[in-house]
């Protein structure tokens, strides 16, 4: 049997002598190897929405890979790609650290200097599992991704351009197609979506931060279910313990509710910091609300920049999206795309900001009428990202938009009858 090896080596001197050891195992067929975390998640990500046979049956993870910590990347190889088998390559043999690895998911460990013994056993060992596991899954079966569903992030390039609102409502559109989804506020200082939901919740993301291991009674506990069948996961009321979320707490618990929900929709503001930029780096799908407007353009310029420096995401890997569009605007969404570099949305929100006013003022965007076309365009958007199940997402003369918001009237009219409040 052939095993597939890919290895992810941040130092050339490193990968040079990974990958020559590599090539000396019987019957391996190493990959050329990737330098950086994102580019190992992107690559397995491809690799799998190909096929779940396309994927490698070990991967190797050196110590010094970066920007995310060797053991936080083992964790989220093994819960998105539960059939690939991890091998952690590190200088430390310590009892502690092998349980930490054990623990993170890996499938085995081996030491530096890498010897040809240990390598090849180990690179067995995962390699067995890996088939396995393939095995159990059977031939034929479904696409696999990892466990659990669709991260979206939405993010703003300023301050008051409707980073919330879509969020919001991209997560009322999935969950008006039947999908279970949770909305997550890593505004960690200032975050509204309890304001805009009329929600009253003492819980919230900082209380999770702490914990090593999420158990779903925790997560529980920690989750309010709005009446639109929505798992809410607040930011702190005290803006101050925002600071207590790491980075690698908001992976955890955004691993933990992709575990559990088929969409997770996360608020991350305006401002970056580390535990939103996890949550961005780690999506399926980022979004970048813009208005179309000399600033904000600008602003989601260098938003994109920086998140390229710093290796968050790549501009060609964002969404843009034009709120408050108007055919008279001189900044027109294919400028927008020119400038920023990123894939603008093909629906652009339009600026009718009084459909809004009523139901942001009584804290209840959930209520926003179906003919609005602020909310036809934002559940149009949910169609187009995937978010929505393919039953709703058909459209019918052209009107996508407003299948989906009737849906969800309908659909939130039958929760609040059902629902029981906190």
């Amino acid at each position: 049997m052939t095993t597939r090896i890919l290895p992810a080596v941040g130092d050339p001197d490193a990968a040079r002598s990974v990958t020559t050891l590599i090539g000396q195992l019987p019957d391996a067929e190493p990959a050329l190897p990737v330098t950086d975390s994102t580019q190992l998640v992107d690559t397995l990500a491809r690799l799998a929405a190909a096929s779940l046979d396309e994927l490698p049956e070990v991967v190797l993870v050196h110590e010094r890979i970066g920007p995310v910590p060797a053991l936080e990347l083992v964790r989220e190889v093994a819960l998105r790609f539960p059939a690939v088998g991890v091998v952690l390559i590190t200088a430390d043999a310590s009892p502690v650290l092998f349980s930490a690895a054990m623990d993170s998911g890996a499938r085995g460990l081996v030491t530096l200097p890498l010897g040809y013994e240990e390598l090849a056993s180990r690179v067995q060992a995962a390699a067995q599992w890996s088939v396995g596991v393939r095995r159990h899954l059977g031939a034929g079966a479904d696409q696999v991704t990892g466990p659990g569903g669709t991260v979206v992030t939405v993010s703003g390039a300023k301050g008051g351009v409707g980073a919330t609102v879509t969020a919001v409502h991209l997560a009322l559109a999935a969950r008006a197609s039947g999908r279970t989804v949770a909305l997550v506020d890593m505004d960690l200082q200032s975050g509204d979506i309890a304001s805009y939901l009329d929600v009253q919740f003492r819980r919230s993301v900082a209380d999770l931060a702490s914990i090593a291991d999420i158990s779903p009674r925790v997560l529980q506990d920690a989750v309010y279910v709005h009446e639109t069948g929505l798992s809410l996961l607040l930011a702190p009321a005290e803006g101050e313990r925002g600071e207590e979320v790491t980075d690698r707490a908001a992976r955890q618990i955004v691993s933990a509710l992709r575990g559990r929900h088929e969409v997770v929709v996360v608020d991350c503001g305006s401002q970056l910091n580390s535990a939103n930029a996890a949550a961005i780096e780690m999506a399926d799908t980022a979004v970048l609300v813009a208005t179309p407007d000399v600033v904000a353009v600008r602003a989601a310029k260098r938003t994109v920049r920086m998140w390229e420096r710093l290796q968050v995401r790549k501009a060609e890997e964002t969404v843009t999206l034009v709120n408050r569009h108007h055919r008279a605007t001189e900044i027109q969404p294919p400028l927008v795309q020119k400038i920023t570099g990123t894939r603008v949305a093909g629906v652009a929100v339009p600026a009718h900001f009084k459909e809004l006013q009523a139901v942001v003022d009584a804290g209840r965007l959930h209520e926003l009428d179906a003919k609005s076309t602020v909310k036809q365009a934002l559940w149009a958007l949910a169609g187009e990202l995937g978010l929505v199940q393919a039953p709703s997402a058909a459209s019918a003369a052209g009107q996508p938009g407003k299948q989906l918001a009737r849906a969800g009237d309908r659909g939130s009219l039958g929760l609040r009858r059902r629902a029981g409040g906190r």
